[in-house]
C-alpha cells in the first residue's frame, strides 16, 4: 500500500487528534467515577452541579451534559439515593424543583477528580508556551460553540461580566476581574469558574472582540 502524497485537510486531522484525545479524557472519566462508586454520567452531574448554589433544573443540567433529560433524571435519582444531591423548591416557583450538591457530594467529585488521568500526563508534556497556546485555541473552539447554540453557555472568563480583557499594560497580566478586583495573566484564563456571572450578548461580544483585538497586539509585539 502507498503512502498518500496528499494529505487529509488540516482540519480534519485536527477533529481526528481531538477525538483521539476525548477517548483518553471518556477513560480518564470512567476510572475517576469508578473509584468514587459513580458512573461518568453521575460524576458530570456533581461538577455541573459543584458551585451553583442555586442549583440547576433538570432541562438545564440533561442540556449541559448533552444527554435525553429521562436519562439526567435517572442519573440524579441514584445520585439522590447515595445522598449527594438534593431536590429544593426553584426561586420564585415553587411547583418547579431544582437539583442542588449536597456537602457528601462535593466531596465525593473532589476526591474523584484529584485522581490523574492520562490526559493530565500528556498535557505536561507540552511546555508552557504550548499550554498556554492551546488554552487559548481551546476558549476559542468553546466560544464559537456556545454562540453557535451548541453546547450551553461555558462558566468561563470570556463569558464573564467580570471579564475585562487587556486594560493593563503589564504583558504576564493584562486581565482584570473585577470581581476579586486583581489582574491576571493568559495562563490564569478559566473554561470553568464558580464565581462566573454570563454577561449579556451585547457586552459578552464587545469582550470578546477586546479580548481578540490584544491577542492580536499581543502576538505582534
Amino acid at each position: 500500500m502507498e503512502t498518500p502524497t496528499v494529505a487529509t485537510p488540516l482540519d480534519n486531522r485536527l477533529r481526528e487528534g481531538l477525538a483521539r484525545i476525548g477517548m483518553a479524557l471518556r477513560i480518564d472519566d470512567w476510572t475517576r467515577a469508578r473509584n468514587i462508586g459513580l458512573n461518568p454520567t453521575q460524576k458530570a452531574i456533581l461538577e455541573a452541579l459543584e458551585g451553583r448554589e442555586n442549583g440547576l433544573s433538570v432541562k438545564e443540567i440533561a442540556f449541559d451534559l448533552g444527554v435525553s433529560q429521562p436519562s439526567a433524571t435517572d442519573s440524579i435519582t441514584a445520585l439522590e439515593r447515595k445522598g449527594y444531591v438534593m431536590k429544593q423548591p426553584a426561586p420564585g416557583d415553587r411547583r418547579a424543583v431544582t437539583v442542588c450538591i449536597t456537602d457528601a457530594g462535593r466531596q465525593s467529585f473532589l476526591a474523584g477528580d484529584a485522581v490523574e488521568g492520562a490526559a493530565d500526563r500528556a498535557i505536561r508534556v507540552l511546555s508552557e508556551a504550548e499550554q498556554e497556546d492551546l488554552l487559548i485555541s481551546l476558549i476559542k473552539m468553546i466560544r464559537h460553540m456556545q454562540e453557535a447554540g451548541v453546547i450551553p453557555i461555558q462558566r468561563m472568563c470570556a463569558s464573564c461580566r467580570y471579564f475585562r480583557p487587556f486594560v493593563h499594560a503589564d504583558n504576564d497580566r493584562p486581565h482584570q476581574c473585577d470581581f476579586v478586583n486583581a489582574s491576571f495573566g493568559q495562563r490564569d484564563l478559566r473554561i470553568e469558574c464558580r464565581e462566573h456571572e454570563t454577561a449579556p450578548p451585547g457586552s459578552r461580544a464587545a469582550t470578546w472582540d477586546a479580548f481578540q483585538g490584544g491577542l492580536s497586539t499581543l502576538h505582534a509585539t
